[in-house]
């Protein structure tokens, strides 16, 4: 399971708009919407996922996820918050750094693997660094394809 099979350039948002963990959850949720994605059930099963604990993780990342009905395979988007949002952290730091994982509602097994794999990757401080300084999603698609690949 590599995260390139996931995350396809049009899914990356190198400057989120939102302000509120709401609407990164909207605009992380946006780029999928041009699929067969009922965007309201979308929601409603991330809002439920923040309901049980925060997903924003610490040191400005935040990893929100769920199990979507319909869903064929697992997608992710990506985005960048330069202003950083207040996310309801762990450590109560604004989140600058978000990855948004879906997946088939039967698919614990490679759900958590990806879980795993975008957390690893996230503990390298140079990586994140990194993804803070880049400007485009070619960019940030290039550092996160690279970066995954070091795990293979």
């Amino acid at each position: 399971m590599n995260i390139k099979d996931m995350l396809k350039k049009e899914f990356i948002i190198e400057n989120l708009k939102s302000r509120t963990k709401k609407e990164v959850l909207v605009e992380l949720s946006d780029v999928f919407s041009h699929g067969d994605i009922d965007r309201d059930a979308l929601f409603e099963v991330l809002l439920e996922r923040e309901k049980l604990g925060s997903t924003g993780i610490g040191d400005g990342i935040a990893i929100p996820h769920g199990k979507l009905a319909g869903l064929e395979k697992l997608i992710i988007s990506f985005g960048k918050s330069v202003k950083g949002v207040d996310f309801d952290s762990l450590d109560g730091k604004p989140v600058h750094i978000f990855f948004l994982l879906l997946a088939p509602e039967n698919s614990a097994g490679q759900h958590l693997k990806a879980l795993a794999r975008i957390s690893r990757m996230l503990k390298d401080v140079s990586f994140r660094e990194s993804l803070l300084k880049a400007e485009t999603p070619e960019d940030i698609y290039n550092l996160i394809v690279e970066k995954d690949g070091a795990y293979i």
